[in-house]
């Protein structure tokens, strides 16, 4: 329906409601459409100062939205030209418990991230987990918290459908009547146009959530579905995408998981080593960690940890592992509580990735000085080329026995390699 912009009321209510004025105060009674719409949406805020969220979401996806946009900005010359405070008293707020898909680990309508390195089954633990949600079974630490099979929405970037997503699903049991992944994004301003989707795009997703009663929204990896022009490591712009996003799971009622790589960075601290904002994790009210295990000398045993819960106590770590599945995927094994932390399990990783660091510099380093001695300035140029920062070079340096000398009087310093070491013995006991 056309709006109509002789009427002035309903854009002036959206409007005085957006910028948080008490709702008591204003006259929502008989508002055209689109107006009495959006109020209602702007309405599902549990408090004012979630309205704009609110309104980004309702807005997202409409083909009217520029004109919504342009209604709403001719208003501001006639809000009162005095700000006043938007107060909330708490005896007005209905308690409400926290809804779980899995307590602890992933709340319902609300964001989780779970983190980890490639190669360590990330992907194919979400399949196995929305393989539980379709089928109606317990998680892997035997909880059942919802009442029976709900649906699965799943953008993924990074595997196929035919050859990887469908198999993994069917090697973990899933009912695949109510999982769908959506794909591309359809629509039609002068010529029909098809685009990947983005955590923008709250009404495609919303769409996809409604048709199978889904419970889950996975999203993997994050970085892939950021929209055209946000940078991932920008924490005002990855902000801006997950509190619309937020405000949908909230409203939908779907807990929605995102994937992300961890960083290099060497970081102790859990809540750094995700890739991007910080606002990605600050987004969340739960984190995962997949990573490892130490102990396992095989290098066969996962861990999956917990880096954040806000909304309960923090549960157990779990084992897990990848094991062959009979149609010729992989598949979750799960085995049960383990002691690791987060923190322990990322002081290995710190440590594993520190020696990988050093033994790739010695090498680097030798292969630069394997034809003589090279000045110092040309060397640490070299190694950041190579990608290897200057304390780890000074560390490779030491390791190698490496003695920095002065190039004569008014030379600078050389690095170059000690001489091989030499047989003690006599010439003739030396054969």
């Amino acid at each position: 329906m056309p709006i109509d912009t002789t009427d002035q009321s309903g854009a002036l209510a959206l409007f005085k409601l957006v910028a948080g004025y008490p709702a008591a105060t204003l006259d929502l009674t008989s508002l055209p459409e689109p107006w009495d719409e959006l109020c209602r949406a702007v309405l599902t805020a549990q408090d004012p100062t979630g309205r704009m969220a609110a309104f980004q979401a309702a807005l997202a996806g409409r083909p009217d939205a520029a004109t919504i946009l342009r209604a709403l900005q001719a208003q501001h010359p006639n809000a009162p030209p005095n700000e006043s405070a938007v107060i909330v008293r708490l005896t007005d707020v209905a308690s409400r418990a926290v809804r779980w898909l899995w307590p602890g680990r992933l709340p319902l309508g609300k964001l989780t991230v779970l983190d980890g390195d490639p190669g360590l089954g990330k992907s194919a633990l979400t399949l196995d987990l929305a393989a539980r949600v379709s089928a109606g079974r317990p998680m892997p630490d035997g909880v059942r918290e919802l009442g029976g099979p709900r649906g699965v929405v799943l953008l993924s970037a990074e595997d196929g459908l035919e050859d990887t997503i469908r198999p993994r699903l069917e090697a973990a049991s899933a009912d695949l009547a109510r999982v769908i992944a959506l794909t591309s994004v359809v629509g039609q301003a002068r010529r029909l146009t098809t685009r990947l989707p983005t955590l923008s795009d709250l009404k495609p997703i919303r769409e996809a959530v409604a048709a199978v009663d889904a419970a889950l929204v996975v999203v993997d990896p994050i970085m892939a579905f950021l929209p055209s022009g946000v940078d991932g490591s920008n924490d005002a712009q990855i902000r801006s995408v997950l509190a619309p996003l937020a405000v949908l799971a909230d409203k939908v009622g779907a807990a929605v998981l995102v994937v992300r790589h961890l960083t290099k960075s060497g970081r102790a601290n859990p809540l750094y080593r995700g890739g991007g904002s910080i606002g990605i994790i600050g987004g969340a009210r739960s984190g995962l960690l997949a990573a490892r295990d130490p102990r396992d000398p095989a290098g066969a045993r996962r861990v999956l940890a917990s880096t954040k819960v806000n909304l309960a106590a923090p549960p157990p770590s779990l084992a897990y592992r990848l094991e062959a599945a009979p149609n010729g995927s992989i598949r979750i094994l799960w085995e049960g509580p383990t002691d690791h932390t987060a923190d322990s399990l990322l002081d290995d990783l710190s440590a594993r990735d520190e020696r990988g660091a050093l033994a790739e510099a010695r090498e680097v380093l030798r292969q630069l000085l394997a034809d003589g001695p090279k000045p110092v300035p040309a060397l640490q140029a070299e190694a950041r080329q190579a990608g290897i920062n200057e304390r780890t070079l000074r560390r490779a340096r030491e390791a190698l026995g490496i003695v920095p000398r002065k190039g004569g009087f008014r030379g600078g310093w050389l690095w170059e390699l000690p001489p091989a070491p030499t047989d003690p013995r006599p010439a003739a006991d030396a054969s």
